[in-house]
């Protein structure tokens, strides 16, 4: 395996998927173009392609999660691959067994792919870290750290609406501080060549030195920072934030920082609206917005499919067998 990104096998292929950073923007491309591929097979009479026929594929949630959990297992199983779901809750590890007791068990199995989302920051590149060789792994996000594949998904609807990502300007707004998914995007727009990216947030939820540390711009006030942007995306506001006086209460929070029809109004008038899910409707945006033109919204969710198809058969070993790619989207 490649001693400069532990990712990357020998070869420089994609081994394992467990952080955008450290990734070329060829690699990223790449893995958007094979998602292109991926898109028509949801219209297929039979939604299925042999790609990873054969092959075991387990998903390891130790943090609860139904949409990304499903579209790994709906991935898998388009991929023809086999699916092993483990219920933590009810598993050996729930019962003492450790992390390491539980991937030799599984591996024991003949798994060929681990799919791990888990609440400590740094689980999945254990995991990848003391695998079987054959193994590969996927974060489905760990911690505070890292979500890639939900960057991925993010950045192949963008581009199926903006093709052109170099003439961007991208705002995130909401717990950047605490937020997997905003540090994944940020790295993935920035290896992608997206000239600016803006965060915003409150002063307690907005890391200290993130100018200097992503080479992105701040804002702590929502119109200013979404004016002439091309995208935004929303992140989730965790309730437990709510609880630990980072924030005084979920109707002040959308008073500053929720985002109405009228705060859209200083984006540019074809900006489009994302937002990881699921949507605190009256927290995060109104329902005007997520429901509106504008919101792309279920096409990320129906996106996440094809872009974990890509990243699933680059992983494990099918890179180099292409699919025809599916028509580009309006817009």
């Amino acid at each position: 395996m490649s001693k400069q990104n532990p990712q990357l096998d020998t070869q420089g292929n994609l081994k394992h998927f467990l952080t955008i950073e450290g990734l070329s923007r060829d690699l990223l491309t790449e893995i958007l173009d094979q998602a292109e591929g991926f898109l028509g097979v949801a219209q297929q009479a039979v939604k299925k392609v042999p790609l990873c026929r054969g092959k075991v594929v387990a998903n390891l949630f130790f943090e609860t999660s139904t949409r990304t959990r499903t579209t790994f297992e709906l991935a898998a199983k388009r991929l023809s691959a086999d699916v092993l779901n483990l219920n933590i809750s009810t598993s050996a590890t729930a019962k003492g067994e450790t992390l390491l007791d539980t991937l030799r068990n599984l591996e024991a199995m003949h798994v060929d792919m681990f799919v791990v989302r888990h609440a400590t920051s740094g689980a999945a590149h254990f995991i990848a870290a003391h695998a079987h060789p054959h193994v590969s792994v996927i974060n489905a996000g760990d911690g505070r750290h890292a979500h890639p594949t939900q960057a991925m998904l993010d950045m192949f609807t963008i581009r199926r609406h903006k093709q052109d990502l170099s003439r961007l300007r991208v705002a995130i707004v909401g717990d950047i501080m605490h937020s997997r998914v905003a540090r994944s995007q940020i790295l993935a727009l920035k290896t992608l060549g997206v000239p600016e990216v803006r965060v915003i947030a409150p002063g307690t939820l907005m890391p200290n030195s993130i100018e200097e540390s992503f080479g992105v711009r701040a804002y702590h006030d929502l119109r200013e920072g979404v004016r002439d942007v091309d995208v935004v995306i929303m992140l989730r506001i965790q309730r437990e934030r709510m609880n630990s006086a980072l924030l005084p209460s979920e109707h002040e929070y959308f008073q500053l920082f929720g985002l109405t029809e009228e705060r859209l109004s200083t984006a540019q008038p074809d900006a489009l609206v994302m937002h990881p899910g699921p949507i605190n409707r009256g927290v995060e945006m109104d329902s005007q917005v997520a429901d509106g033109p504008r919101s792309v919204i279920l096409e990320q969710v129906s996106n996440g499919i094809a872009v974990r198809m890509a990243v699933m058969s680059m992983c494990i070993g099918t890179q180099n067998l292409k699919i025809q790619p599916a028509g580009d989207a309006d817009g």
